[in-house]
């Protein structure tokens, strides 16, 4: 695994310079990444669904992690060599963890709504900013996002199917542990090599799994096709986008931006899967938004938007010496 990080990102000189963020609108640009992967990952989950009904849930990991770590390969030609053990830890345990997010998500998104799916994941990236952040008015915009679940499980999660509202929430803890290797992979590899070869690692751990579920029908050229697509929108952008934002933005707000995306699936899954919400399910996920907005305006705020970026620089990289040991 990684050495343990210094308080100072000037003491890890192999780690690139993260951009102090200021007032003057700078920050825009890493929000915008996050915000357009969001989207494109989310619309590429609800292809994912339907082609689920030809490959099953594992078929579909499979095929969209195989193609997007063909895709990721070819366009970033990562070097093998010159890597220390530690980095190939490092590598492997974000591949690892990506394939268990992944296929805990979809085995989710199979039995339960989409936009449900994505609220009860997203606890895991609001639970780790929670932690890192460690400001009491963060356990009460928690509680809020919290409300909002209870809310969309109607006071009992088998209103969505126990086993499918358990696969989501596992996913989210997957979710929070992406957030810590993506950060840690793109601090150790130049642009998006260690994604490439983290995909590689997801794809040959989620490949055997798929193999047996759907065999054959992996290969069906039209299946293929929609499972390319699904790997372009839900791994190759996405994660590409959210690596380089990380290197610009602190991981807990990152994490806190995640919380967006129940209302991205929520529209994907109604527009593509004719998933309609009711009153209360779009109340809920309107909770869950609302904490994340006043999450992300506590990180920023208290001594100026620059000091409250650097305490939370701060916060996560002692998180992340503590995660280390």
């Amino acid at each position: 695994m990684e050495e343990p990080l210094t308080t100072t990102a000037a003491a890890a000189p192999s780690a690139p310079a993260t951009p102090r963020a200021g007032g003057d609108g700078r920050s825009a640009g890493p929000v915008a990444l996050v915000m357009a992967g969001g989207l494109s990952v989310q619309f590429g989950a609800a292809i994912a669904v339907l082609l689920m009904s030809r490959t099953g849930a594992l078929g579909v990991v499979s095929l969209r992690l195989a193609l997007a770590a063909a895709v990721l390969l070819v366009v970033c030609r990562p070097t093998v060599r010159g890597h220390s053990r530690a980095d190939w830890g490092t590598v492997i345990a974000f591949g690892a963890v990506m394939a268990a997010m992944n296929a805990l998500f979809y085995q989710a998104a199979d039995r339960i709504p989409l936009g449900a799916a994505v609220t009860l994941e997203v606890l895991g990236p609001l639970a780790l900013s929670v932690f890192v952040s460690r400001r009491l008015v963060n356990v009460l915009w928690a509680g809020l996002a919290l409300g909002g679940v209870l809310l969309l499980s109607g006071g009992g999660f088998d209103r969505l199917d126990p086993i499918g509202a358990a696969f989501a929430v596992l996913a989210g803890a997957m979710w929070a542990a992406y957030i810590v290797f993506s950060a840690r992979t793109g601090r150790r590899f130049p642009q998006a090599d260690g994604l490439a070869l983290a995909m590689t690692v997801a794809a040959l751990l989620a490949l055997p799994l798929g193999v047996v579920e759907s065999g054959s029908r992996l290969l069906v050229p039209s299946t293929v096709g929609l499972a390319l697509a699904v790997a372009v929108m839900s791994s190759v952008l996405p994660y590409t986008l959210e690596l380089l934002a990380l290197r610009r933005m602190p991981a807990p707000t990152f994490a806190i931006l995640m919380s967006l995306e129940p209302a991205i699936a929520a529209t994907a899954g109604f527009l593509l899967l004719d998933q309609a919400l009711s009153a209360g399910d779009a109340l809920a996920i309107a909770l869950v938004i609302a904490a994340s907005m006043g999450a992300v305006r506590t990180q920023v705020g208290g001594k100026g938007v620059g000091g409250g970026r650097e305490g939370a620089r701060r916060a996560w990289r002692k998180g992340a010496q503590q995660g280390e040991r």
